[in-house]
């Protein structure tokens, strides 16, 4: 089977680049959960990125749809993101990580439970 087939058949190597890396769930994250940003809010709200890192995080999901950037015309200038209709699709993939996450966080407790019981 050919690389292209594979793709065609399993798209999961193409949503890992739409999403995947060090920041880009984060943003997303943040976008579909607590709504619009400002540039500043964003980056406070993520620590250890930078503005350079943001900036071309932002413009990738943009890219890909998943980001709006919608720019005011003030004095100073008025930048805001918001999630896609296509992010706010990923809201229930946030929740089913999140459920795993503490049926996972449960499932290791009971098991150390288990292990100092015997």
């Amino acid at each position: 089977m050919s690389k292209d087939q594979h793709t065609q058949l399993c798209p999961a190597p193409i949503i890992f680049n739409m999403i995947g890396g060090k920041w880009k769930l984060s943003i997303l994250q943040i976008l579909i959960f607590r709504g619009t940003k400002r540039f500043g809010e964003l980056q406070r709200e993520l620590d250890g990125i930078t503005q350079t890192m943001l900036t071309k995080q932002l413009r990738a999901l943009e890219k890909d749809g998943l980001v709006e950037r919608m720019v005011f015309a003030e004095v100073p200038p008025r930048v805001e993101y918001s999630a896609t209709g296509d992010a706010m699709a990923l809201k229930t993939m946030f929740q089913t990580m999140h459920q795993w996450w503490i049926d996972h966080r449960e499932e290791k407790s009971l098991e150390k439970t288990l292990e100092l019981q015997q």
